[in-house]
């Protein structure tokens, strides 16, 4: 797929003599003497996924695959969305049909003429999409199951869950996520979907984002920047400019498009570890109460 192509050189010129080249970043084993920097890479301050590489990696390197990486995840997450429509209400109407109501289509004689060749292995079952973007002929349940178990395991491959696992995300699961997803479509629709279907468009990367909120979500390889320590990490560079030798460790990196400027500091305390500072100090305090109130019971009793 084009979308894929060149990832699998894209780490492999990483400079220097380190030997890994980044290697773990395209999901392929680094030579064993290669210590890894382990990557936490947020937007803004959501986590979306860990990813493994070495100091010798060029920054511009790695500013391609971790880009790559995060647009594949929003790429995964789109078609699974459309894909739960499908299952549910079956292939896009034509765009001159779509958001008519029944008596309009049969006033303009219009004809849906892929609804016949694009039938659900095992039939059909009528269910009406009330915002009149789908036909209504969705799989049997069954084939419905398919693409919804499908679904789930191609989310729970890229999911930001994958963070707290300490499992690390690069683009062969990506692909893999697509590829699934791909398989279980054909299995469900043996004809192939609509050419406008946007499920089909993005398994040959012809997706049209413009215009929707997907389109602000998405960052351009040319646009993408990574930040770490409020600092720019510069493609001139390469990381070990900024963690050093020392590559057993781990950063938050962040990405954003250019123009941006530079992204919040994390904080000094996590969400959580706030959390549990404020439960202690809110318990701390009703107990004080209590001692308080017995002390002058005791007192005046």
């Amino acid at each position: 797929q084009e979308y894929f192509r060149g990832c699998s050189a894209e780490l492999g010129s990483g400079g220097g003599g380190g030997g890994g080249g980044g290697l773990r970043c395209l999901g392929l084993p680094a030579p064993l003497d290669v210590e890894m920097v382990l990557l936490h890479v947020k937007r803004g301050d959501e986590s979306q996924f860990l990813l493994e590489t070495t100091g010798s990696t060029s920054i511009e390197d790695l500013t391609l695959a971790v880009t790559r990486i995060y647009n594949g995840r929003l790429k995964v997450q789109r078609v699974c969305a459309e894909m739960e429509m499908l299952a549910e209400h079956g292939i896009l109407l034509p765009p001159n049909m779509q958001g008519l109501t029944d008596e309009q289509i049969e006033e303009l004689k219009l004809k849906d003429e892929w609804a016949e060749k694009c039938i659900p292995s095992g039939g059909s079952v009528f269910k009406k999409d009330e915002t009149g973007r789908r036909n209504g002929h969705a799989p049997n349940e069954k084939m419905k199951q398919v693409l919804k178990a499908t679904i789930d395991e191609a989310k729970a491959l890229i999911s930001k869950k994958q963070v707290q696992a300490n499992v690390c995300v690069n683009m062969d699961m990506v692909k893999d996520a697509l590829d699934q997803l791909h398989g279980a479509v054909m299995i469900v629709y043996p004809m192939g979907l609509p050419p406008y279907d946007p499920i089909r468009m993005e398994f040959e990367d012809k997706e049209c984002l413009s215009g929707t909120h997907a389109a602000l979500e998405v960052i351009e390889e040319p646009e993408a920047q990574l930040w770490w320590a409020a600092k720019e990490l510069k493609r001139t560079n390469h990381l070990s400019d900024y963690v050093g030798k020392n590559e057993k460790t781990k950063i938050i990196v962040k990405i954003q498009k250019k123009g941006q400027g530079a992204p919040a500091r994390e904080p000094v305390i996590s969400n959580e570890e706030h959390k549990q500072m404020m439960l202690y100090y809110y318990k701390r305090q009703e107990e004080l109460k209590v001692s308080a109130v017995t002390e002058i019971y005791t007192v005046y009793s």
